[in-house]
């Protein structure tokens, strides 16, 4: 009877035991690939986007072409930016953040790229995507830019600029922020147009990337340069419209201001026949749509191009209302 008893007892432990263990994985289930070793499917994806800024324009345009696309494509996109594109350590916390809740892919227009490239190594060493958008950051590991060569867009718009002013003009630069390389590139672009069509350029300063730092630098340039500026080559739309209300301030009209990103509210200036004759018209739209595209893809594994470029046009009165009337149906 006691071995009866003994085998019921053992048989029972075994029951027991098998019991306890029915809702785990099975014991070999470490050879199992987990579910972060494969790709994520489209509506589990989580894209992160830290802009220069969402206080503008231009980059609103950005965030829109971004948003479409997470519709599109089906999939999460959380779109931030600092208050200013002056902010840089705003902008760096932003990638912080962004990284640390768990994004799937990270892109970034950087303020500084230099201080982007400390946060963002963060991901790359998480083997997160990082791509560039509008301007490039340039880390080891990075795996897209989509944007512009702002080099050869802002030579563009000089070489318009110079060949309206005709023989012996001479030009002004206002750049951007000291230190960015976006503004250094179109810098450089501005400068090899003039000096390919034989302009002088008197003096190149900081606007700031504001209206009103633009404002009080034109002022300056103004007074230091009186009745010898033939052209003004701006960094950016708002720095155009900055140097427009200094001149008009002063009374000065026989001046060509060139912009730089296509803004809604510069070509209806130029449309209005304003002092701001033209703007370099990238399509942040597009830049938008595109790097997210090709986050989701880098995240699924596909492959992906290192450089996707983005075309620019130079915006005039002879070609503003079909610029308008597409940046209208972007909108939807």
């Amino acid at each position: 009877m006691k071995k009866v008893f003994a085998l019921i007892l053992t048989l029972a432990m075994v029951l027991s035991l098998a019991a306890c263990g029915g809702g785990d994985a099975p014991a070999s289930s470490g050879d199992q690939p987990s579910q972060g070793d494969s790709a994520p499917a489209g509506g589990d994806i989580e894209v992160a986007v830290v802009l220069k800024t969402l206080a503008s324009e231009y980059w609103g345009y950005v965030k829109t072409g971004c948003d479409a696309a997470a519709a599109d494509l089906g999939v999460k996109v959380t779109v931030v930016g600092p208050g200013a594109e002056s902010d840089i350590e705003g902008q760096v916390s932003m990638i912080e953040q962004q990284i640390g809740a768990g994004c799937d892919a990270i892109v970034c227009a950087p303020n500084d790229a230099g201080a982007a490239i400390a946060a963002l190594q963060a991901a790359i060493d998480q083997n997160i995507p990082v791509l560039a958008v509008d301007t490039n950051v340039g880390i080891d590991g990075q795996t897209c830019f989509v944007g512009t060569s702002n080099v050869d867009a802002a030579k563009e718009g000089g070489l318009w600029a110079a060949q309206q002013a005709g023989d012996g003009a001479k030009a002004v630069v206002i750049y951007g922020q000291e230190g960015d390389n976006t503004s250094n590139m179109r810098r450089e672009g501005y400068e090899a147009a003039c000096s390919e069509a034989g302009v002088e350029v008197l003096a190149a300063l900081s606007g700031q990337n504001t209206t009103d730092g633009a404002t009080k630098t034109m002022e300056d340039l103004l007074n230091a340069y009186p009745g010898q500026i033939n052209i003004v080559l701006c960094h950016n739309d708002d720095t155009a419209i900055g140097a427009m209300n200094a001149c008009k301030s002063a009374g000065v009209s026989d001046v060509i201001i060139v912009g730089f990103d296509g803004n809604e509210s510069a070509v209806k200036l130029i449309m209005d026949g304003e002092l701001v004759k033209a703007t370099v018209a990238q399509q942040p739209y597009e830049m938008g749509y595109q790097v997210v595209e090709a986050a989701v893809k880098a995240v699924k594994g596909e492959s992906v191009d290192e450089v996707i470029n983005a075309p620019v046009q130079v915006v005039t009165a002879e070609n503003g209302q079909a610029y308008l009337d597409n940046l209208a149906s972007m909108k939807g």
